[in-house]
């Protein structure tokens, strides 16, 4: 499988200076830029219902902003700021704002928890950008309508259609019980909501670090068109960022950015966003 180009600094420098937005740091102590929500303890058992008691009564959400959790945390260590995700319960930060082409940039790494339904599975989070609507409008009941930019061991750039959003990838079609698989190429094709070829689509090259080391992500969204690239490499190019709504498609680009807790311990530092006016230069060959 071809490995994508790792940009050179000085181009992505010279494509980023021409775009006027500053840096914008998005992690304080109080977490004052965003909002939490949390869903449900998941059990290995869970089939995309509403969770029952014992008692066959339905469970609700623990919801939004709940008091007394601490299933996202800040901590300083000399001046540097870390958020911890436990991801003991389903659910996100959500930021307050929405953002439209931007480019958005953190640090990742993974932590030494794992939580039920995911004790025997790869530790799992990820960044769903362009969210819009209700809360738990998802099979796990736990995010909002979006496109998500994975983060799993292994499959750091993956993407997941959540609820029922669509997009177009830059991939080999799928055939038999193989999934699609990213890489500068080929055609676009649909992923997604009333799309054949699925939800979900693999990355192109596996660029993440060993485990314990900080990994570097990168979002960038210009007018439905976004790239995921991890530590510098391009790892997923995407386009036409839609939704299907009362079986119309819809435009989506832009919304609010959740970052999931997904059943694993998850550390993230250096949190920024800035805006873009138009597509950076370097990333133009991509579309």
């Amino acid at each position: 499988m071809k490995k994508l180009l790792l940009l050179p600094f000085f181009i992505i420098f010279s494509s980023f200076s021409q775009n006027k937005g500053n840096w914008v740091a998005l992690l304080d102590k109080e977490l004052s830029q965003w909002d939490t929500y949390l869903s449900y303890r998941h059990q290995t058992n869970y089939n995309g219902d509403e969770p029952l008691d014992a008692n066959g009564n339905v469970i609700k959400p623990i919801g939004l902003n709940p008091q007394g959790f601490d299933v996202f945390s800040v901590s300083e260590k000399s001046g540097e700021l870390t958020l911890r995700v436990s991801g003991e319960i389903y659910g996100c930060l959500i930021s307050k704002k929405e953002y439209e082409n931007y480019h958005l940039r953190l640090k990742v790494k993974w932590g030494n928890e794992k939580w039920t339904p995911r004790k025997d599975k790869l530790k799992d989070s990820g960044i769903l950008y362009h969210s819009i609507g209700p809360m738990g409008a998802e099979y796990w009941r736990s995010w909002m309508l979006s496109q998500e930019f994975q983060i799993m061991e292994g499959h750091m750039g993956d993407y997941w259609s959540q609820a029922n959003s669509a997009i177009d990838i830059r991939a080999f079609i799928p055939e038999g019980v193989m999934n699609p698989v990213a890489d500068e190429n080929p055609n676009f094709i649909g992923l997604g909501t009333g799309e054949k070829a699925g939800g979900y689509c693999m990355r192109s090259v596996n660029a993440e670090k060993p485990s314990g080391e900080w990994n570097t992500l990168e979002l960038v969204c210009f007018e439905g068109k976004s790239l995921h690239i991890v530590n510098g490499q391009v790892v997923m190019i995407l386009k036409n960022s839609r939704y299907l709504k009362d079986g119309q498609s819809m435009p989506m680009t832009k919304g609010k950015i959740q970052i999931q807790s997904e059943a694993a311990e998850v550390y993230f530092k250096d949190i920024a966003i800035r805006e873009l006016n138009a597509m950076p230069n370097a990333y133009l060959k991509y579309f």
